[in-house]
C-alpha cells in the first residue's frame, strides 16, 4: 500500500500526508478515497479528491480528481 500511496502523494501532493478511506467493492476491487485541500492562484482554499481504484494485487487501475 505505501507504493500507491506515494504515487498519489507525488502525483496530487495536496493530499500529501493524508490516509485514504477504504471501500471495497463487490468485485473484489478496492477503492481509495484521500481529501486534501489546495489553494488557488489568488489564495482561495480548494477543497481536492482523490479517488484511486486498485486490484486484488495492489495495482492501479484508475486515478480521478475532483477540481
Amino acid at each position: 500500500m505505501d507504493e500507491i500511496y506515494l504515487k498519489v502523494y507525488q502525483k496530487f501532493p495536496e493530499v500529501a500526508g493524508k490516509k485514504p478511506v477504504r471501500h471495497s467493492q463487490p468485485d473484489g476491487k478496492t477503492l481509495l478515497v484521500f481529501k486534501g485541500e489546495g489553494k488557488s492562484s489568488n489564495g482561495i482554499k480548494i477543497p481536492r479528491v482523490v479517488r484511486v481504484l486498485i486490484d486484488q494485487n495492489g495495482k492501479i487501475l484508475k486515478m480521478t480528481t475532483s477540481r
